[in-house]
């Protein structure tokens, strides 16, 4: 796992990149905002259940929580089951917000 910033995958978005997203969080959060991540909360993550990532193993796939914290326990269970490429964005929705509203 290594970190991406939230500028670095709002430029990145913004070129048209495609871009794995993973928002980890519950449901309820994606609804209220979200930057367009394929959701599969914490929960499912933490018991396996995401057998429709595992054709991502060699792709890199950036996951997204709230701050920044459930993303990364996510990303390290990823990297776990074999996942090459996982990114954390820091600061998580938190510091989408603060740097481009929402």
């Amino acid at each position: 796992m290594t970190q991406i910033t939230v500028q670095e995958l709002k430029a990145r978005m913004d070129a048209g990149e495609k871009i794995n997203l993973i928002d980890c969080r519950e449901p309820h959060e994606n609804q209220e905002f979200n930057i367009g991540g394929r959701l599969i909360p914490l929960g499912l993550i933490q018991t396996f259940q995401i057998e429709e990532l595992m054709d991502l193993k060699d792709e890199e796939v950036i996951v997204y929580c709230r701050s920044g914290n459930r993303s990364a326990q996510a990303c390290i269970i990823l990297d776990s089951l074999g996942f090459k490429n996982t990114k954390n964005l820091a600061g998580g929705m938190l510091a989408w917000k603060e740097q481009f509203g929402g």
